[in-house]
């Protein structure tokens, strides 16, 4: 597959913390765990700095769904459901996506998640990218991507998946749910934005102690977050548990939240480990997290909420 070529100076400027409000689309394996609720939740509260054009569900594999398609099914369902608490109308919103991971760097998977994708960021410029934010499997954006690659002119895409180059593998669930889509788009060239698993986003915790405090009672989402926070796990003593998908949604409120530098893109073997060519395209990898900013953001939206 030929890419379209990005001078690294138009790269460079694409990847410029985002300041202001930004156009938006969230790719969510919603079902797979309960982080990303969270982050559709944060990221509807938050219109003074992201304008959510669409949710998009992701496929996944695990204990929660008997296939991929099964869980891209239950993914979507699970954002109906937020949707529903927050009062927010579907149609137009909420799309299905990829029923299967990808079999090869060159055959996407068509779905109405990539046909959408691609019409907003069609629609959308250097100068003004559509931020593509993908907290699962990437699926969906890499079938976007070979569907359409003049798309990689015009978005962003920031994605948690994977761990740190330093880590001895990246053998991470968002990754390992679809080798060769994560492939497709580091080998691309599109602006991107890491987030890595663990060590970085995963200083992400909660306790029961602080979900009852400041998210009980925050209307029926804030209900719902707690009750699904409470059910994954039976032993809450001294117990917490990551969030981590809210990452991506802080890094475009307030980039400062999730400190970031510019690399050279790694290589992921089949191996799935990193390997290294300072040849490569640059991108932009967090480093870490402000664990309370981004939590108390999240509890004051939903305060506010209810107000």
């Amino acid at each position: 597959m030929n890419f379209p070529k990005l001078s690294e100076s138009k790269r460079l400027e694409m990847l410029q913390p985002p300041t202001g409000q930004v156009r938006m689309v969230l790719d969510t394996d919603t079902y797979n765990e309960i982080d990303d609720q969270f982050a559709v939740v944060h990221a509807l509260l938050s219109p003074e700095h992201l304008n959510v054009e669409a949710i998009y569900a992701v496929p996944f594999h695990n204990n929660r769904s008997d296939n991929a398609e099964d869980g891209m099914e239950k993914s979507y369902d699970e954002i109906l459901r937020l949707l529903d608490f927050l009062n927010v109308p579907a149609d137009g919103l909420a799309h299905r996506g990829s029923r299967a991971f990808l079999s090869d760097r060159e055959t996407p998977v068509p779905s109405d998640a990539a046909t959408d994708m691609i019409e907003r960021a069609m629609a959308s410029s250097t100068e003004d990218p559509l931020y593509v934010v993908a907290v699962g499997a990437i699926t969906n954006v890499a079938s976007a991507i070979l569907i359409e690659p003049e798309i990689i002119n015009r978005i962003v895409v920031i994605w948690l998946g994977g761990n740190p180059l330093y880590w001895p593998h990246t053998r991470e669930f968002n990754l390992m749910q679809d080798l060769t889509s994560a492939q497709v788009v580091l080998d691309c060239g599109v602006p991107f934005v890491w987030l890595p698993a663990r060590g970085v986003v995963s200083h992400l915790h909660t306790t029961v102690a602080e979900m009852e405090r400041y998210v009980q009672g925050r209307g029926k989402v804030g209900d719902y977050l707690v009750e699904i926070f409470k059910d994954y796990s039976s032993d809450h003593f001294a117990w917490s548990k990551v969030i981590w998908d809210i990452s991506a949604t802080a890094y475009l409120i307030n980039p400062n939240w999730v400190p970031t530098e510019i690399v050279h893109s790694p290589i992921l073997t089949e191996a799935v480990t990193w390997s290294f060519d300072n040849s490569r395209h640059l991108m932009r990898v967090a480093s870490s997290v402000n664990r309370d900013a981004i939590f108390r953001d999240l509890f004051e939206k939903l305060q506010e909420h209810t107000d």
